[in-house]
């Protein structure tokens, strides 16, 4: 599910190419397979086992239309499972209407929250029409999936309703986020909860909710009844307002696994995507506002590998939708977000230091939004699923396909209200790797040039900051308390050193530890934790 519409501008812009990279080490190569009858899908869920995947939900037809009668159609609803085995090509499908209705109803919708462990495949939530309740709505279930019995009982034709259970709660209600594990728990990480039918213009036809934060809770599979556990939510109404982004698991410096938010829409100020990464880790949430990534801001085919003999970190992201993108060597920023080819990585160094690549090759065609990467299970992994690079003897490997998705023969077909050109993909691609130390790649600068300075730092009465901005812009003030929740905010016109001051009685804010999150134009951000003090008027 796009809902997606952006401020439409085109600037290009240079940005210089840095001299030193982080090393790779690979060539990159995409080769298309035809599988028979495989009819194209997006914003699916998938699971896989004995070299055969099953693709469940998403929708048949291609970005949804600007108008709220014609928008997400139940008759384009994917209402099939579908097998694929990759190697032999073969393709085999069952409805899923033959399944009881509260499940058939959510595994029909887009978007769905999805995680594998083991051979279970947990899915929660997703949005699509429910003859139930007579409207679009959110699913408010967890479903959980026996993979390989499904699969097989697909293939032989036999009954598929013995893999699936089901719960009901509301806690469960998110579209677009994503399902991930991490240390025995369960992470449903953004989304939002978007119930009626869409409209670009925030008309009242339906009711929308950011998660705005991290579900965190335990699931027992065992027996007859699908449960959860130690249920917690951390909120950041700033960081974590994301949707339809990539999460892309990682093995940090220290050798600690998590997460990689990348992106995502949108802002909480601004119709335009984040562009800097929030890490996942047990411990919790970081924002990562020093580095901007450019050239992919909306969910597409992503996978994450790891080096250990540098110790260095890549995410590899491919097409999608971005902000960002190269044109006969230029960097272009179109705020429309439009399709595109490029596929791209962030790396992140033994130090910490992050860097975007953008590989010399591109996709055939404007495609990968709502996309997945499938990997190769035969490639050495970690329990997040990072590819363990140096556990790779050959020097040519194929890592995984890429699946699906949206695509487009123009950059911005919703701007134009010309969405019926879009359609979803039914491509398949060959991820190959091949090892090499002769690419020459483009570095994009990353760093972020604006900065600030809060004093005094306990504060009575008056905060004064000390901004310097590259150029004139929108400064957006937004502070949160310590349990996430956006407390006060202001907007500003800053250019160059600037000082700005607010005062406690203006921000009616109480003795206590704030963050105040500065956004300069809706591209580069800082945070800075400040102590209020209690006030003597």
């Amino acid at each position: 599910m796009k809902l997606f519409i952006g401020l439409i501008s085109f600037l290009a812009i240079s940005f210089a190419a840095d001299a030193q990279t982080i090393p790779f080490g690979y060539d990159l190569k995409i080769v298309p397979k035809n599988i028979p009858n495989f009819p194209g899908v997006h914003s699916f869920a998938y699971g896989q086992s004995g070299g055969k995947w099953v693709i469940i939900g998403g929708r048949r037809d291609g970005l949804h239309a600007r108008q709220p009668n014609s928008s997400f159609p139940a008759a384009s609803n994917n209402s099939d499972i579908f097998v694929i085995d990759p190697v032999t090509e073969q393709f085999w499908s069952a409805p899923v209407n033959a399944l009881p209705t509260g499940i058939a109803e959510q595994l029909q919708s887009t978007n769905m929250n999805f995680h594998q462990d083991a051979d279970t495949l947990y899915i929660i939530g997703g949005y699509a029409y429910s003859a139930t309740n007579v409207d679009h709505i959110t699913f408010p279930n967890l479903t959980s999936i026996s993979v390989s019995g499904l699969i097989n009982s697909i293939i032989s034709g036999a009954s598929i309703t013995p893999y699936f259970k089901q719960i009901t709660n509301q806690n469960f209600a998110v579209t677009g986020g994503h399902l991930a594990h991490l240390d025995g728990f369960y992470y449903l990480v953004g989304g939002h909860r978007f119930d009626g039918r869409y409209n670009p213009m925030g008309n009242a036809t339906y009711v929308q909710t950011y998660v705005d934060g991290i579900r965190k809770f335990k699931l027992n599979n065992s027996g007859n009844q699908l449960s959860y556990s130690n249920y917690s939510v951390s909120m950041d109404q700033v960081n974590l307002h994301r949707r339809d982004y990539n999460l892309v698991p990682q093995i940090f410096p220290n050798g600690e696994e998590g997460f990689m938010i990348s992106s995502g829409v949108f802002q909480v100020g601004i119709n335009l995507p984040f562009l800097y990464p929030v890490e996942i880790r047990s411990s919790g949430h970081t924002p990562i506002p020093s580095f901007n990534q450019y050239l992919s801001n909306y969910h597409s085919p992503a996978v994450g590998l790891y080096d250990s003999i540098s110790n260095t970190m890549h995410s590899l992201f491919f097409g999608g939708m971005s902000q960002y993108y190269y044109s006969n060597g230029t960097l272009v920023q179109d705020d429309a977000v439009p399709f595109v080819k490029t596929i791209s990585r962030v790396s992140r160094d033994l130090n910490g230091q992050l860097q975007e690549v953008v590989f010399p090759n591109e996709l055939p065609a404007l495609l990968g939004a709502g996309g997945e990467f499938i990997s190769n299970m035969q490639v050495p992994t970690a329990l997040n699923e990072v590819v363990l690079l140096n556990q790779i003897a050959a020097d040519s490997v194929q890592i995984g396909h890429l699946v699906g998705g949206i695509v487009s023969p123009q950059l911005n077909p919703f701007s134009v209200n010309n969405t019926g050109v879009t359609a979803a993909s039914n491509g398949i691609y060959e991820v190959w790797l091949k090892k090499s130390q002769t690419s020459e790649l483009i570095a994009l600068d990353g760093s972020n040039p604006f900065s600030v300075t809060v004093f005094p730092n306990p504060a009575k009465e008056e905060i004064h900051f000390n901004l310097k901005q590259p150029f004139t812009g929108n400064l957006q003030l937004f502070v949160s308390d310590l349990e996430g929740r956006i407390v006060f905010k202001k907007d500003f016109v800053a250019a160059g050193k600037q000082e700005f001051m607010v005062n406690q009685q203006e921000t009616g804010l109480n003795a206590g530890i704030y963050t105040f999150h500065f956004v300069f134009d809706g591209k580069f951000s800082r945070m800075e934790k400040v102590v209020l003090l209690e006030s003597e008027k």
